[in-house]
């Protein structure tokens, strides 16, 4: 029987696929990143740890591995389930992940913080004018 790839299941497709996936890709197939070139700048800028040890993008990543990276202004503690390395529908991507209870925890009482933090932060009654930002950029660029 001759080798025919077109009968292939989906199933043969994610054994495939679970073989070995970069973390870089699974980062951006699991929505973390908008990009790959993104995933891999926050991999190699030190911004995500895989099992407790600096990651690097070619890392292939394992089912129950735990990976901790920075999203945004967030960071985000998470546990892979599953491993892909097409990027789906959010739907399907949520499932390639669990975040750990520790880390909801903290992001939440971080985003309270911020909300409170914001509401006692002083407002100036108005925009400053032109004089005010030249005084105001000038103090910016004083070097003693």
């Amino acid at each position: 029987m001759a080798n025919n790839t077109k009968g292939k299941s989906p199933q043969d497709n994610q054994d495939a696929a679970s073989a070995a996936v970069r973390i870089d890709k699974w980062l951006w197939a699991a929505r973390f990143y908008k990009t790959r070139s993104l995933a891999r700048q926050m991999i190699e800028g030190g911004k995500v740890e895989y099992n407790g040890v600096r990651a690097k993008p070619s890392r292939a990543v394992e089912v129950g591995a735990k990976i901790r990276l920075l999203q945004g202004f967030a960071r985000k503690e998470v546990i892979v389930k599953a491993i892909s390395d097409v990027r789906g529908p959010a739907s399907v991507a949520a499932t390639l992940y669990e975040e750990t209870p520790e880390s909801i925890s903290r992001r939440e009482e971080e985003a309270r913080l911020n909300k409170l933090n914001a509401l006692q932060a002083p407002r100036p009654d108005s925009k400053p004018n032109k004089k005010e930002r030249r005084e105001l950029e000038s103090l910016k660029h004083f070097q003693m």
